[in-house]
């Protein structure tokens, strides 16, 4: 019977695994080699952890299943065995509290940044997360809700020019590192007819900081430290700079609560 780990790590990941496509069709890998991550992520996930999924669209039942499926391939691509991945999604959503006790691993999925907020304060996952001890892995917008402030990047047709839409949410206050994933594929979007990157992200920077995270990169959160692993960037004040590179690692300052 696994025992509950001692201390919490946070892996602030843009995307974690090594999976690809061939003939436009995707292959599983495992997670990624890249930087360190998987050897790291080893280290510190118990033996045969019992592992909660916690889905970004929870009421897209049949994308989660596959979801599900998805990450039971990547943990045995990974010789990661698993006792089971617990889904939760809007169907499950009653069974929080027990199935965190139970869990050594839970993953915050990826998708749409202020659905999963949304999901995540209707859970009350903040309550629950905070006590959690063991490892947690975000996954894009996953990662993004782990801040206390989360800077929702605008994502979708309509969001950059919508007077309405928050750019900046309530997260499950894991860290207060705000981050940008997938930044070697979204630097040259445009949304709404803006540059994402110049005209609409680097403006929002204005007295603060984001970290733009390319894939394979990422921020490990552990003992009251945050390391950064692979290609990355801060953007702050309206300027870019690249702070990492692959195969480095920076150690970040950590400010007090």
């Amino acid at each position: 019977m696994n025992q509950k780990n001692t201390e919490k790590t946070v892996f602030l990941t843009s995307s974690p695994d090594a999976s690809y496509q061939v003939d436009g069709k995707w292959i599983t890998g495992p997670f990624t080699k890249k930087n360190g991550f998987l050897d790291r992520f080893k280290k510190v996930c118990p033996v045969n952890p019992q592992v909660l999924l916690i889905t970004a669209t929870p009421d897209e039942k049949e994308k989660n299943q596959e979801m599900r499926e998805y990450f039971t391939r990547v943990f045995a691509a990974s010789s990661i065995p698993v006792k089971e991945i617990l889904l939760l999604d809007r169907q499950t959503e009653g069974r929080l509290s027990e199935w965190i006790n139970l869990s050594q691993v839970v993953i915050l999925g990826g998708g749409h940044v202020p659905t999963q907020n949304r999901f995540f304060h209707e859970l009350k996952l903040k309550e629950y997360i905070q006590d959690f001890k063991g490892v947690i892995m975000g996954i894009s917008a996953g990662s993004m809700n782990c801040a206390h402030v989360v800077y929702a990047q605008p994502e979708l047709p309509g969001e950059a020019i919508d007077a309405g839409y928050e750019r900046y949410l309530i997260g499950l206050g894991l860290t207060n590192r705000q981050i940008l994933p997938h930044y070697q594929i979204v630097k040259d979007y445009t949304l709404d007819g803006w540059k994402l990157m110049e005209e609409i992200t680097y403006p929002d920077s204005a007295g603060r900081e984001f970290y733009a995270l390319e894939d394979g990169s990422y921020i490990m959160c552990q003992q009251g430290r945050e390391i950064l692993y692979g290609n990355a960037y801060r953007i702050a004040d309206g300027v870019i700079t690249r702070v990492c590179s692959g195969g480095e690692s920076l150690e970040l300052q950590v400010e007090a609560e």
